[in-house]
């Protein structure tokens, strides 16, 4: 027997039969229909409540107004279908605000969820950057005290200012890798504001000087953007630099972004260069793009790009040879790559960084001389800055060759390859 047995409907003065059978279909599939002799059957389940009774016959008859009995002619309630509408509406109108308030406590979650995350981001890249300028600061120390330890005793031996003064100044900075060139910049820039500014005491020079130096560290220094996609970078230096372990270096960097990198072992003239990128790919888990030992390294860079543009790739990263002892191949031999990337890839942005050893000093500006002869450099990568003394070459190179230092190298780990700040590098090079 279902939930009701028996319902009498009225409707105006005309009375129906209301049959019910219960235990039959799901509230949502209700059937109704109107019989010859005005017998309305309902298919309905024994946990259909009363309101939906209701409605259902409401529907069926358009009635204004039902009356419900039970089996025993007990009156259960009465409503008119006005009333009912009302309660349908507020109704709705509860369900309509609890999913309103469900949804604005959903997206308040979020939004603190997400908060979190970036502060825990900016935190991540707050403490490696802290971490980065600790080595640095530590890396630069016998750069510092090589170019302010010489300073400080000029000036120290001195009780006024002269001619003497500037020349003894002059042999420190000389001394301390920052170039001929340069050297005579920054003294003479020295003088005029010694002049100018009606200064007499030598201890104040030495804040002047600080002042020369980062502002050449400083000109041009805009903030290095991303590359953008697809890019094709061609790493060149001589061998020893610490070139084939700066291109694993950088892959994985610019893996831990997010970019899809290839390599191209285009150094054949020299089989360790090949098998140390081999290694260095699979620690990043990035492919090598290799030919054997002396091949054509146009042919390994033609298939290099090729790879890469197939693939859809970000950034490809080349290998090249170092060799220097006979300038006029080495031209013929980037000339020859570099046609062939404009030829396969024209729609990839290119890059050509140079690598040098800062502990080699003015012989690593000879060599960037040498190669801007031969290759239209982009950037420059410095390694090994950390524990060598002729730091001061990044100054020689902003001031003279007017190559923008990309990355510097601080140590043996994988991450102490960082893009080059020339404001961090300026306050760890006088210990600010």
């Amino acid at each position: 027997m279902g939930l009701f047995d028996f319902f009498k409907g009225k409707k105006k003065e005309e009375t129906k039969d209301i049959e019910i059978k219960s235990n039959s279909l799901e509230l949502d599939d209700i059937e109704v229909e109107l019989k010859p002799e005005n017998t309305i059957t309902l298919d309905l389940t024994e946990q259909d409540n009363t309101t939906s009774v209701n409605q259902a016959v409401h529907k069926a008859m358009n009635a204004d107004e039902i009356e419900f009995y039970t089996a025993t002619g007990g009156k259960l309630y009465q409503e008119d279908e006005k009333t009912q509408e009302i309660e349908v509406q507020k109704i709705k109108a509860q369900e309509t605000e609890t999913c309103e308030v469900e949804t604005q406590k959903t997206e308040i979650q979020e939004a603190e969820t997400q908060k979190i995350t970036d502060t825990q981001v900016e935190e991540t890249t707050k403490e490696k950057k802290k971490s980065f300028f600790a080595k640095l600061l530590a890396g630069l120390d016998k750069t510092r005290k090589n170019i302010m330890g010489g300073v400080d005793s000029v000036l120290g031996a001195f009780t006024k200012i002269d001619e003497d003064l500037f020349e003894e100044l002059e042999e420190v900075l000389i001394m301390a890798d920052i170039g001929v060139e340069t050297t005579m910049n920054i003294i003479e820039a020295l003088r005029k504001r010694v002049k100018k500014e009606h200064i007499v005491d030598p201890q104040a020079i030495r804040g002047l000087l600080i002042e020369e130096i980062t502002a050449i560290l400083e000109e041009n220094a805009e903030e290095q953007q991303d590359i953008p996609s697809p890019t094709i970078m061609l790493v060149i230096g001589v061998n020893g630099v610490g070139k084939t372990t700066t291109i694993g270096k950088l892959a994985h960097n610019f893996k831990e972004q997010g970019k899809t990198v290839l390599l191209g072992a285009a150094d054949t003239f020299r089989a360790a260069a090949i098998d140390q990128l081999e290694v260095w790919g699979q620690r990043a888990g990035i492919d090598v793009i290799k030919h054997q030992e002396n091949s054509d390294p146009a042919a390994v860079v033609f298939d290099a790009v090729n790879a890469a543009k197939n693939r859809n790739m970000n950034l490809l990263i080349c290998d090249t040879a170092g060799r220097l002892h006979n300038k006029k191949n080495l031209m013929e031999e980037l000339k020859k790559i570099a046609k062939v990337i404009e030829r396969e890839y024209p729609q990839a942005h290119k890059e050509v960084y140079l690598v040098l050893d800062a502990t080699t000093g003015q012989n690593a500006m000879q060599q960037a001389k040498l190669f801007q002869e031969v290759a239209d450099i982009t950037g420059i990568i410095l390694t090994k800055l950390d524990g060598t003394a002729k730091g001061g070459i990044v100054i020689a190179i902003k001031s003279e060759l007017k190559l923008p230092v990309r990355y510097i190298g601080v140590g043996e780990g994988i991450q102490d390859l960082q893009k080059f700040d020339a404001k961090e590098f300026a306050k760890a090079l006088f210990g600010e």
